[in-house]
């Protein structure tokens, strides 16, 4: 049984093996052109290379995760309204949630998409560089050679080996650097989190379910990855970190160009277009207050006896 379900996972595991592999080299080939530098630095660019790389890949599934989301909490009123009416049963209330999901065009879902995506990546290049670091030579997967794998072994970045992990290193640099990664790592989630929460939802999504899912995310996700990163070799740590800074600026891009309407980032937005001349968009959140005084009655002047009797005539 433990074979057969191994042999599915190296079914699955050796296109991506080659797959990052192959981008990996593509950008070890650039890096080690320029004179000077070390394989350690070669090597860790390279890294970064293919995260920059993966992201950019992924930019339509990023886009539509962010129209997800924001359909999520433009939804949250009408969520709302569906509990209060059939909050007494939990089956009607489904299955009207996922009615108002479907004709809005939200999956609620798709935020999970680009992480779910980058996950067998992410375990790809684990493999390789954890096989390398172990084997050497006879550890070389997808494309990688052995001498390549013997270097990505061998490589130092900052005195601390890239293929070695906070728990079985060797040299203090690793730890060192390992422990800064982690840090920084659990910083820019924290933060990209925060943003987008302090930023981009608005106010009624903040006291929804939804928003006290993404407050519990909020505060349980970076002691979880401070957990996983200390097993985790610096290579690939590089490459979480790296993928934690796109995320940050790219979603800072996406809150300043198109923040999702009734937030904070959309009347900041309003009034940088207002400052610019630029006329803006209303926010359609916000329901305008329209004089609805009726007209003053007028009274009929008086008329004498005798105008009535010619108007009756």
């Amino acid at each position: 049984m433990f074979d057969f379900f191994g042999e599915i996972g190296s079914l699955i595991m050796t296109p991506l093996y080659y797959a990052v592999s192959a981008v990996l080299l593509a950008w070890h080939w650039v890096f080690d052109h320029i004179p000077g530098m070390s394989d350690g630095w070669v090597w860790v660019l390279s890294i970064i290379g293919l995260t920059v790389t993966i992201r950019a890949l992924l930019i339509p599934l990023f886009v539509k995760q962010i129209n997800s989301s924001r359909n999520m909490q433009l939804l949250q009123p009408k969520i709302k309204e569906l509990q209060k009416k059939y909050g007494h049963d939990r089956e009607r209330l489904t299955q009207e949630q996922m009615k108002l999901w479907k004709e809005t065009g939200t999956n609620p879902f798709a935020s999970c998409l680009p992480l779910l995506a980058q996950m067998p990546i992410f375990f790809a290049l684990f493999r390789v560089i954890d096989q390398a670091a172990k084997k050497g030579a006879d550890g070389a997967k997808g494309l990688l050679s052995g001498e390549d794998a013997e270097s990505l072994s061998n490589a130092k970045f900052l005195g601390g080996r890239i293929a070695e992990t906070f728990i079985n290193a060797e040299l203090f640099e690793t730890r060192v650097l390992a422990i800064f990664l982690v840090l920084v790592m659990c910083a820019t989630q924290f933060t990209t989190q925060r943003q987008l929460m302090a930023k981009n939802m608005p106010a009624d999504a903040l006291s929804g379910p939804y928003a006290q899912q993404q407050k519990m995310l909020l505060y349980i996700l970076p002691p979880v990855f401070a957990i996983g990163g200390i097993f985790f070799p610096l290579g690939v740590l590089f490459y979480w970190v790296t993928s934690n800074f796109w995320t940050m600026g790219q979603q800072l891009f996406v809150i300043r160009r198109n923040p999702a309407p009734g937030t904070p980032a959309f009347k900041a937005k309003q009034q940088r277009d207002a400052a610019k001349g630029k006329s803006t968009a209303p926010d359609p959140t916000v329901v305008e207050k329209k004089d609805v005084t009726p007209p003053a009655r007028t009274q009929p002047k008086k008329k004498t006896r005798s105008q009535r009797k010619k108007g009756g005539r």
